[in-house]
C-alpha cells in the first residue's frame, strides 16, 4: 500500500465554502488511484480551510498528470458552490506537486487540474494530457461564445450562453477567470441611482468565475445609494431647465469634493488649465504636433499674434514644433438626438494649441467646425471673454464624446472584453500566456455587461444624458474602430507618432512609460522562460488561435490596423502582451479614474449642447452660455456616473498583485517578485514628484491601478 498526503484549500470568501461530498481521484504516468472521499469530522470545506487527507493506492502512480475531483450530493442538503484554491499532492517520496485552481466549482460535476507548471502545446507528448487541453478548451468555447453587438464593433459575450449551459454542468473542466467572494449569491440585478429601469436578468446566469463577488457588488451599491438618495432628496435629478448661476453646480457634490475637483472649479476658465486637460486630464491622448496647419483651418498671423507676442510667428513656431491639433474630425457626421424633448447639438472643432517658452500648453485658436467660412469663424483668446469660453466649452464636450465612447469604452472595456474572451477560448489553464493573463481579465466581462445593460441599451443612460445618444455612440465607436490601430495601442509608438515626446510636465507620458517598461520586462522574462526560440512561437498553435482569434474578434480582419493575425518572434509576442496588460490596466485606470475629478463640475465636461455651435463672434452671454450647457437633471445623471465609475470599489488587486498562484515555478515567481518592486520604486518616485505640483497626477501611480478593467 502506497500513501499519497493531499491538502485541499477553500478560498477564504463569502459562502466560499461546501457541504458537498467531495472526492479526488489522483492520475500518475503509470497508475491511477482508487475514487476516495475527503471526509473529516465535522464540515471539513469551509471557508479559509486548508484539510490535509491520505490518499492510499496499490502502487505508486508515477509522475503525477492530474488531479480529478469529485462534487456530489451529500444526504439531503441542496448543491451548492465552492471555491477551490489549490490542491498540493506529496508522493511517497516526498515530491510535492501543486494543483491551482481559484475558482467556484458549482453544482454536481467531476473536474479536472494539471500540475501548475506552465506548458505550451509543444512541451506535451502524452495523449492524455493532449486531450485534456483539447477537451478544456471544448469546454470553455461552449460557456463562453462570441456576439455581434453591432456592425462595425468588437464582438463581445454572449450572456445567454451562461444561461443555456446552466442545465450541463459535467461539461465543467476548467471555466477559469476568479473571483474572490460568491458572485451568484450577490444579486446584482441593478445598479441604483440610473436613471432609468435595468431589465438584465442574464447577468444572474453569468458564469460564477466572471460575475463580481460579494464584496465589490456591495461596495457598489454602498457607492451609487448615497449619491443618488441625496440628488433626489434635493430634488436635483428631476428638476429640469437651465442652471441659473453657475455656482449653483457647486451644489450638486457638496459632500463628494475631491482637491482635485475643487482645483478645477476653481481653474476651469484659465487657457493655461484648458491646455494641461490634453497632457494629464482623463483623456490624454488628443493632442499631435504639426509641421504644416491643414488646409481646413486657416488661421492666420495676424490672428494669433497678441497669443504668441512680437518676437516669433506662427510659422516660425511650427519649425521649432511647438504647435500642436486637436482635431475632432469624427463628431462631423455623427448622429444627434434629443433631451428633455429638445434638440442638441453636436461640433466638430478644430483646436490648435502653443507649447510656450515656459513649458505651457495654451488654446491658440478654436473652429467649432471641419469646414471653414463665414459661419465658421475661428475664436481666439482676444475674443470676448463670453465667446471664448463658449468656444472652449465646446471644445470640451467635444472631448467629452470622444473620450467616454472612444478612448474609454472602445479602447480599454471592449477590446479588453475581447482579450479576456479569446484567452478563456483559446488557451488552456496549463498554458503560460494563460496564466500571465487572467488576472487582467478579471471582471470584465461582468462589467462590460452592466455597461451594455444600463448605458448602452435603448433608452439607458447613454440615450438620456448625451447629446448623441446611442445612435451616435454606436457611430463613434464603430468609426473609430475602424481608425484604430497598432501603433495607437501602443503607448511608445504612439507618443512618437502624435510627436509629444518632448513636451514638459506630460505626467500621463511620463508615468506611462515607466509602467510600460517594467511590464516590458516582466513579460520578457515569462516569455522567454517558456519560448527559448522563436521556432517555439510559431509551433504553437494555441497562441497562433488565440492571436488569430483577436484579430478576427476584436478588429474585424481589418489588414490596415497593423494587428498582429499570427506571431512569427517572442520580440512580436512580448510587444503585443506588453501592450494588452498596459491598456487592461494603467491606460484604464489613466482614462477611468479621473473622470469624477474633471467633470464634477459639469462646465468642464458638459455631455449634451443645447443650442448650434456658434457661428458669429460678440453674441455670447452668461445667460445664453447657461441655456446652451446641459439641464440640470442632465448634469445630476452624468455626474451620478462620474462618481460611480471614478470610485473603485473593493476587492481590488492592483497592478502587480497576484494572490491566486497560478506560476508555481521559481523563475516566473522571481519575475513577479522583480515586476512588484519596479512597480514600487514607481510608485515612490510619483509620489515624490507630485509633492513638488499644485496639482498632483496620481492616475498612474501603481497602487492606484488595477490589474484589469473591473469598473
Amino acid at each position: 500500500m502506497v500513501v499519497y498526503r493531499v491538502r485541499v484549500a477553500t478560498g477564504p470568501y463569502f459562502l466560499a465554502g461546501t457541504l458537498d461530498s467531495i472526492s479526488v481521484t489522483l492520475i500518475g504516468t503509470d497508475a491511477e488511484s482508487p475514487k476516495q472521499l475527503l471526509d473529516h469530522i465535522g464540515r471539513d470545506f469551509t471557508p479559509g480551510a486548508v484539510q490535509k487527507y491520505k490518499v492510499n493506492s496499490s502502487c505508486e502512480l508515477g509522475e503525477l498528470l492530474l488531479v480529478r475531483l469529485h462534487k456530489e450530493r451529500f444526504s439531503f442538503f441542496p448543491k451548492d458552490s465552492w471555491y477551490c484554491s489549490y490542491i498540493t499532492v506529496t508522493d511517497p517520496s516526498g515530491v510535492v506537486t501543486c494543483f491551482p485552481c481559484y475558482q467556484w466549482i458549482e453544482g454536481y460535476c467531476t473536474v479536472e487540474f494539471r500540475p501548475g507548471t506552465g506548458k505550451i502545446i509543444c512541451h506535451d507528448s502524452l495523449p492524455l494530457l493532449l486531450d485534456h487541453r483539447k477537451k478544456e478548451l471544448k469546454a470553455r468555447q461552449e460557456c463562453y461564445r462570441w456576439k455581434i453587438y453591432a456592425p462595425g464593433f468588437p464582438r463581445i459575450v454572449d450572456v445567454n450562453s451562461f444561461e443555456e449551459m446552466e442545465s450541463d454542468r459535467k461539461f465543467a473542466l476548467t471555466k477559469m477567470t476568479p473571483s474572490e467572494d460568491q458572485g451568484s449569491r450577490s444579486g446584482n440585478r441593478y445598479l441604483p441611482g440610473f436613471p432609468s429601469k435595468i431589465d438584465i436578468p442574464s447577468l444572474l446566469h453569468m458564469d460564477p468565475n466572471i460575475r463580481y463577488s460579494f464584496t465589490k457588488t456591495a461596495s457598489l451599491l454602498s457607492n451609487a445609494i448615497p449619491a443618488s438618495l441625496g440628488m433626489k432628496l434635493r430634488g436635483l435629478l428631476d428638476r429640469k431647465g437651465s442652471w441659473k448661476k453657475l455656482d449653483d453646480i457647486k451644489k450638486i457634490f457638496w459632500c463628494h469634493k475631491t482637491p482635485t475637483s475643487e482645483y478645477v472649479t476653481e481653474h476651469w476658465k484659465e487657457d493655461h488649465f484648458f491646455g494641461y486637460q490634453y497632457l494629464n486630464g482623463v483623456n490624454p491622448v488628443m493632442i499631435h504636433r504639426l509641421s504644416s496647419l491643414p488646409s481646413n483651418f486657416p488661421v492666420t498671423d495676424p490672428m494669433v499674434a497678441h497669443s504668441l507676442g512680437p518676437s516669433t510667428c506662427l510659422q516660425a513656431e511650427l519649425e521649432k514644433g511647438s504647435i500642436f491639433l486637436a482635431d475632432y474630425w469624427i463628431l462631423k457626421e455623427a448622429p444627434v438626438g434629443h433631451l428633455n424633448g429638445k434638440p442638441q447639438y453636436v461640433a466638430a472643432p478644430l483646436c490648435l494649441l502653443w507649447l510656450n517658452p515656459q513649458g505651457a500648453l495654451l488654446p491658440l485658436a478654436i473652429q467649432l467646425s471641419q469646414t471653414p467660412g463665414p459661419d465658421s469663424p475661428i475664436f481666439l483668446p482676444s475674443d470676448s471673454e463670453w465667446d471664448w469660453l463658449l468656444a472652449k466649452t465646446w471644445v470640451r464636450n467635444s472631448e467629452f464624446l470622444i473620450h467616454e465612447n472612444n478612448t474609454h469604452f472602445l479602447c480599454t472595456h471592449l477590446l479588453c472584453e475581447a482579450f479576456a474572451m479569446a484567452t478563456l477560448r483559446q488557451l488552456p489553464l496549463c498554458h503560460p500566456i494563460y496564466k500571465l493573463l487572467l488576472p487582467h481579465t478579471r471582471y470584465t466581462l461582468q462589467v462590460n455587461t452592466i455597461a451594455r445593460a444600463t448605458l448602452l441599451n435603448p433608452d439607458g443612460l447613454v440615450d438620456k444624458v448625451t447629446s448623441i445618444g446611442r445612435r451616435g455612440l454606436l457611430y463613434l465607436m464603430s468609426t473609430g474602430l475602424a481608425h484604430f490601430t497598432y501603433t495607437m495601442f501602443c503607448l511608445p509608438d504612439n507618443l512618437k507618432a502624435r510627436g509629444v515626446q518632448c513636451i514638459p510636465n506630460y505626467y500621463y507620458r511620463d508615468d506611462g512609460m515607466k509602467i510600460w517598461e517594467a511590464i516590458e520586462i516582466f513579460v520578457n522574462e515569462i516569455v522567454n522562460y517558456y519560448y527559448p526560440s522563436d521556432i517555439f512561437v510559431q509551433r504553437d498553435s494555441e497562441l497562433q488561435a488565440w492571436v488569430g482569434e483577436i484579430f478576427t474578434q476584436a478588429f474585424l480582419e481589418r489588414k490596415n490596423s497593423g494587428f498582429p493575425s499570427c506571431l512569427s518572434t517572442t520580440e512580436e509576442l512580448v510587444k503585443f502582451l506588453t501592450a494588452i496588460i498596459f491598456n487592461c490596466s494603467a491606460q484604464h485606470a489613466a482614462v477611468n479614474s479621473g473622470q469624477h475629478d474633471f467633470g464634477a463640475w459639469m462646465p468642464n465636461a458638459p455631455s449634451s449642447m443645447r443650442n448650434p455651435p456658434l457661428q458669429t463672434k460678440g453674441t455670447t452671454t452668461l445667460k445664453t452660455y447657461l441655456d446652451t450647457i446641459p439641464e440640470v437633471n442632465i448634469t445630476c445623471n452624468n455626474l451620478l456616473l462620474f462618481w460611480l465609475v471614478s470610485q473603485e470599489p473593493k476587492d481590488q488587486r492592483p497592478l502587480g498583485t497576484y494572490p491566486d498562484e497560478h506560476f508555481t515555478e521559481e523563475v516566473p515567481r522571481q519575475s513577479i517578485a522583480a515586476f512588484q518592486n519596479r512597480l514600487t520604486q514607481i510608485s515612490q518616485d510619483i509620489q515624490n514628484r507630485n509633492k513638488t505640483l499644485a496639482l498632483p497626477y496620481r492616475y498612474l501611480d501603481p497602487p492606484l491601478i488595477e490589474n484589469s478593467v473591473s469598473i
